[in-house]
């Protein structure tokens, strides 16, 4: 937003203030000010001059010699290369001495042997942005107004002996996108008083009743909650007053004609944005606000023909759109130059609806901007009423009596108790029940003084950024000082930060497998179709999420399993001569059973591995050896272990995309169960092929069991006293038979004098015969209080063998 200060000064008393000053105090107070802009570029000496005579150059076709009256009492005699200089023009004149932006200074010259006495000026040669005047200016001199005084400084007849602030405000801050808020902002820093404009002042209305010519009637309730307008007959179409052509140009807005610029000086100086119908184009005299129909369409202003959708919100006739609601103009409504009678709009629009619509639409106007961010509900008439006045006194209309709206719903005013002690206590302040009173008074917040030295604070309507207690404390901090709060120490329960179990544990694991050499990946949340089907995961039957409005295809649908990024990441790095990738991701997956949603899905949280290529790095002394199953089911078994979970078994399973001979199910068994985990195996040979892989080994669970089943506990166990003793054996079983089970069984028999068992060898050959396997386990047995017997161990051991020859059927190998 930006602001002029000779504007500004209008409505507030500016004395003994400077914009640069005033730009430091908003900025301090919560507002901050980019820039301050002078618009005098440097401009000094410059009159008006009225052309009296224009003749054509002896020596020279594009140049022009004129008598210029610049109300010094002699005429000068100026050389112009301007091809639209005349005679009877008003215009600004450099006279001799005088100095012109870029200090460019003026003084007697020949041109072609023919002197001159000065320079008339174009507005960029004044330091005009003249991209906001009309092209034939833009190409020429700057013509003024008839009415110019001669001899008057061009500084005060163009305005530009001002100064602009432009405003960066925060959303928040909606009010300030007018000049009447912008004044009540100053007011209030500086404790003094606002000087509204009389909204009515030149508003007589003719004895033409507006109601007989216009209805309003509003169909879309939850988009429009008030619309008024007025009826002005009788209008002539024409130039703006220089004055608001000017104010308009500090704003950044381009002059058109004096009907759409006195809407847009209402719109910055209410902050209400405004529109001006033709009359004539209107059906029956009739406005209707309602949504759009499918596939309806209207040409905008800007000569384009937009498609509208059911949600936009439009201004009918009753018969056709004439308006998109809050954006843009219809042009089947347009006034032009033959326009004689309006119908001017004022209205409410729900700011949900106008952003939707200006989105979609690409356009964005400054009036979009203040619909999106809702305007201030009692300005729609004293905003209406004053551009009426405004046509009334610059374009000759003659207002119809009354006012013709509809309103759908009142906003109900805001009242906020705020005792004392909350603003201290918030504030850290000891300020008095005065004080804060004169602040209010300043903000011009009405308010009652309640008991225990509460205020019941009555809020403006033009300031719907404020709902809650805490909006009015931050108002008295701002007008108080941020710079007068004193420093001090938070009072009240704190309480000291730390890892919830799930975040602990998650940042173990990757600190563990980031130890182990693993690199951690961050992949999409959606994936291609085609990847769930290479891959089911750990949910063979979840069905694929669609995006309503997905980024491509490659990524349209929600993830069931990890898995296939992770592939996607060896590929892309074996695609780039990194053939050796050990990757983990910890992230979620999406599961659902419904082809059509209904509930939200249910989030997974998983932990995914993938270990392809060499185990370790090349070396000149030794050559490493490819990765295998054990070699990643290694690294998973150093979580296990540093989560304190126990009872972990691997189960061979045949999943997709697995390979069928080379993978097992994880699960935990414990006294509640057993608890799936997930699998780890490598990767089926087809989908190796297809993602052009060597072996290629993953694993994928869910790491809400390893939150329930971790245990941190720390326990200390004494060195043993008494000796162990050893017993080996080999027993010959069915190949099928998982050696986890015999392994399981041991454990089981021998109970607690079984300090440890391992599996050192397993053997298959011809002497065992077809589908038989050798395995062969070590066994170290010790009691806690004593030394065992040969005879006890003997006993125990035998015992061992016989459950394994009863369960499994094996032979001791001889």
């Amino acid at each position: 937003m930006k602001v002029s200060y000779k504007w500004l000064s209008e409505y507030v008393d500016l004395k003994g203030y400077t914009a640069a000053e005033l730009a430091e105090k908003l900025t301090r107070s919560g507002i901050e000010v980019d820039v301050v802009e002078n618009r005098n570029k440097g401009v000094d000496g410059v009159v008006v001059g009225y052309v009296k005579t224009r003749e054509k150059h002896p020596d020279a076709d594009k140049l022009s010699v004129c008598t210029v009256d610049v109300g010094q009492g002699e005429d000068l005699q100026i050389v112009c290369g301007a091809p639209n200089v005349a005679a009877g023009q008003k215009v600004p004149v450099a006279v001799v001495g005088a100095v012109l932006p870029g200090d460019f200074k003026i003084k007697k010259a020949k041109l072609r042997g023919v002197e001159s006495q000065g320079m008339i000026c174009s507005a960029k040669e004044l330091g005009l942005n003249d991209k906001l005047l009309p092209k034939e200016i833009q190409e020429g001199i700057l013509v003024l107004p008839e009415d110019t005084s001669i001899g008057a400084s061009i500084l005060d007849v163009l305005g530009i002996d001002d100064e602009v602030m432009e405003l960066d405000l925060t959303p928040n801050r909606s009010d300030c996108l007018s000049m009447l808020g912008a004044a009540y902002e100053i007011a209030a820093i500086l404790g003094r008083d606002v000087k509204l404009p009389d909204s009515e002042q030149g508003l007589h209305a003719s004895a033409v009743k507006a109601a007989d010519k216009l209805s309003v009637r509003i169909t879309a309730a939850e988009q429009c909650s008030h619309y008024a307008a007025r009826r002005i007959e009788g209008v002539h179409i024409g130039p703006a007053p220089l004055w608001m052509q000017n104010r308009l140009m500090a704003a950044g807005i381009r002059p058109i004609n004096n009907i759409v610029d006195i809407t847009n000086y209402v719109l910055l100086e209410y902050g209400q944005p405004l529109h001006a119908f033709d009359a004539e184009k209107l059906t029956n005299g009739q406005i209707d606000v309602r949504l759009a129909a499918e596939g309806e369409k209207l040409t905008t202003l800007d000569d384009n023909e937009r498609e509208l959708s059911p949600h936009m919100l439009l201004i009918t006739d009753g018969v056709k759109p004439v308006a998109i609601a809050g954006v843009m103009g219809g042009a089947n409504s347009e006034v032009t130059s033959g326009t004689t009678a309006l119908v001017l709009e004022s209205a409410r629009f729900a700011g949900g609806s106008v952003r939707k619509t200006s989105r979609q639409l690409g356009l964005r106007s400054e009036a979009s901007v203040r619909f999106e961010k809702e305007v201030n509900p009692e300005a729609v008439i004293p905003a209406l009423n004053r551009a009426a006045s405004l046509i009334a006194q610059y374009a000759g209309g003659h207002v119809n009596e009354g006012i013709v709206e509809a309103r759908t719903m009142t906003p109900q005013p805001v009242s906020i108790e705020l005792p004392l002690a909350k603003v201290n206590a918030y504030l850290g302040t000891e300020l008095a029940l005065l004080e804060v009173k004169v602040i209010f008074n300043r903000l011009h917040f009405p308010y009652e003084e309640k008991a225990d030295e509460t205020l019941l604070v009555h809020v403006p309507s033009r300031r719907g950024d404020i709902t809650r207690d805490v909006d009015l404390i931050e108002e008295i901090a701002r007008l108080y000082g941020y710079d007068n709060i004193p420093t001090s120490l938070i009072q009240g329960v704190t309480t000291p930060g730390a890892l919830t179990r799930e975040q602990r544990i998650r940042r173990t694991i990757r600190g563990l497998l980031t130890g182990a050499g693993l690199h951690e990946v961050v992949a999409y949340s959606f994936t291609h179709p085609d990847q769930i089907g290479q891959f089911r995961g750990l949910y063979p039957e979840a069905k694929p999420i669609a995006l309503a409005l997905p980024m491509s295809e490659e990524r349209s649908v929600l993830r069931t399993s990890l898995i296939p990024h992770l592939l996607d990441t060896a590929a892309y790095n074996r695609n780039r001569n990194i053939n050796d990738v050990a990757v983990f991701e910890i992230g979620k997956v999406f599961i659902s059973q419904e082809e059509q949603l209904t509930t939200l899905p249910d989030e997974k949280l998983m932990l995914g591995m993938l270990w392809t290529g060499k185990r370790d790095e090349a070396h000149w002394g030794a050559k490493s050896p490819a990765v295998d199953f054990y070699d990643l089911k290694g690294v998973f078994e150093t979580v296990i272990a540093d989560l304190g979970i126990q009872g972990v078994r691997y189960t061979a399973a045949q999943p997709v995309g697995f390979h069928p001979g080379r993978t097992a199910e994880i699960s935990i068994v414990s006294e509640r169960g057993t608890t799936v985990l997930g699998r780890i195996g490598q990767l089926h040979p087809a989908l190796q092929q297809a993602k052009d892989l060597e072996d290629t080994y993953v694993l994928e669970i869910e790491l809400q069991p390893l939150f329930d089943y971790a245990d941190f506990t720390i326990a200390s166990v004494p060195l043993p006293k008494y000796p162990a003793i050893s017993r080996d054996m080999a027993v010959v079983v069915a190949s099928d038979v998982p050696v986890g089970d015999l392994v399981a069984k041991v454990q089981e028999t021998a109970a607690a004098l079984l300090e440890s068992i391992e599996v050192f060898d397993i053997y298959t050959g011809e002497r065992l015969g077809a589908g038989k396997k050798s395995v062969a386990l070590a066994l170290v047995y010790r009691h806690a209080d004593r030394t065992l017997t040969d005879e006890e161990v003997s006993e125990l051991h035998g015992s061992v063998v016989r459950v394994l020859e009863e369960t499994f059927r094996a032979e001791l190998r001889k």
